[in-house]
């Protein structure tokens, strides 16, 4: 059976290609400027082909022809024709109570449009190009595998906001969680690792969007991000946790109403706010090492609050087996990975300096004598993605 799975941008679509018979991946690729009044590029990786093509894409729909074009392509393809793809698999966002795993309908989509408020990166191009892919491929089977999934097992006091209580029967307003898939995998991928399957893990899934899990049995007790994505660590640009009441006073101060300041909060706080130098972790380091104090405060903001988080897991848990770095930011920031383990001998973390170093495979970064195991283990959502989407299509 082989499984496209899409990650969709609101003017990109990245996708990878698996035949799940050996979990294999045949193809990666993806196209930018999607909808723009300016020249996309496609490219792909087919086997030992590297594929580019340039031309105006329209719409989802045409980037995902495009990219079926070249991989059923005869001289440089991995696929005799399009009715090889069994399904097409969605990293999708949230749905509030339509959680899991599922087949992409009307009710779907119209539920995920009218929670645009709680994801309005991801809500709306995921459902408009579903649409647009439901209409343009109607042979082909769309599966959401919805990032709360994950978080279904976490226990309700560690899952309910303490406001008024029909709020969170009557409009959803709880801890939802995201980064789903990630967090699956390294509990799963720990779980071999380690050899046991009751494994106490916390997965620090870092990037340009970040968020801790504490995971027990292969399952989530608890997460950082809450009722949105924008809560929980600081973001790229997206400012965490942050107390509403303070809105009151900035909307008197800077005369802007409320639905500007939330804007502001979601775009121009988190790591970009505080350094005032870049959203990217990269660029912030660099920064900060040419003595830029805003950019060594963002760094030292952003780590002290991945440790916080490690510190409330541990009582979670009742202690870790292991604590797991993944992700753009987790798997090669040495800097952060330093600061979030530096004091927490107390607990049984203690990270090998001369093993913290940037890695593109799973590995052990723990001290000889730490408790507890400390790990970069690189990502793999789409896996997780392709595997859900089987059992979807199999029934």
């Amino acid at each position: 059976m082989k499984i496209l799975v899409a990650n969709l941008g609101s003017t990109s679509f990245k996708y990878r290609l698996f035949d799940m018979a050996s979990e294999t991946q045949l193809a990666r690729g993806g196209i930018d400027r999607i909808g723009q009044d300016a020249d996309s590029t496609c490219v792909a990786e087919v086997g030992d082909h590297k594929l580019q093509e340039v031309k105006r894409i329209p719409d989802h729909a045409a980037a995902v022809r495009m990219c079926l074009d070249q991989l059923t392509n005869p001289q440089t393809g991995c696929l005799k024709s399009v009715d090889e793809v069994a399904a097409i698999g969605f990293k999708a966002v949230f749905a509030g109570r339509l959680s899991g795993i599922r087949r992409v309908d009307a009710e779907l989509l119209s539920t995920m449009e009218a929670l645009a408020d709680v994801a309005p990166a991801h809500n709306p191009p995921y459902a408009k190009a579903m649409r647009q892919l439901m209409a343009s491929f109607p042979e082909i089977p769309l599966v959401a595998a919805l990032e709360t999934a994950f978080h279904e097992t976490i226990r309700p006091e560690y899952r309910t906001y303490a406001v008024p209580y029909e709020w969170t029967e009557n409009f959803e307003v709880r801890r939802w969680g995201f980064h789903g898939a990630s967090h699956r995998f390294i509990g799963s991928r720990m779980a071999q690792l380690l050899g046991r399957d009751d494994a106490k893990i916390i997965s620090c899934h870092l990037g340009g969007s970040s968020s801790v899990c504490a995971i027990e049995g292969g399952e989530s007790r608890s997460t950082s991000m809450g009722m949105t994505p924008q809560s929980g660590l600081p973001q790229n640009n997206r400012v965490g946790d942050f107390d509403p009441f303070a809105l009151r006073l900035l909307k008197r101060l800077t005369g802007k109403d409320y639905d500007t300041l939330l804007n502001d909060l979601a775009s121009k706080g988190g790591l970009q706010g505080m350094s005032g130098v870049s959203p990217d972790l990269r660029d912030i380091e660099q920064a900060a090492d040419a003595g830029n104090a805003r950019a060594d405060l963002a760094i030292r903001v952003y780590a002290a609050d991945i440790k916080k988080y490690i510190g409330q897991y541990l009582a979670v848990l009742n202690g870790a087996d292991a604590i797991v770095f993944t992700g753009g930011i987790g798997e090669n920031s040495t800097r952060i990975r330093s600061l979030v383990c530096e004091n927490m001998t107390y607990a049984g973390i203690e990270l090998d300096p001369a093993k913290n170093v940037p890695v593109k495979s799973d590995t052990n970064l723990s001290a000889a004598g730490s408790k507890v195991q400390i790990w970069s283990v690189p990502t793999n959502e789409e896996i997780v993605v392709a595997r859900q989407t089987v059992k979807v299509v199999e029934g």
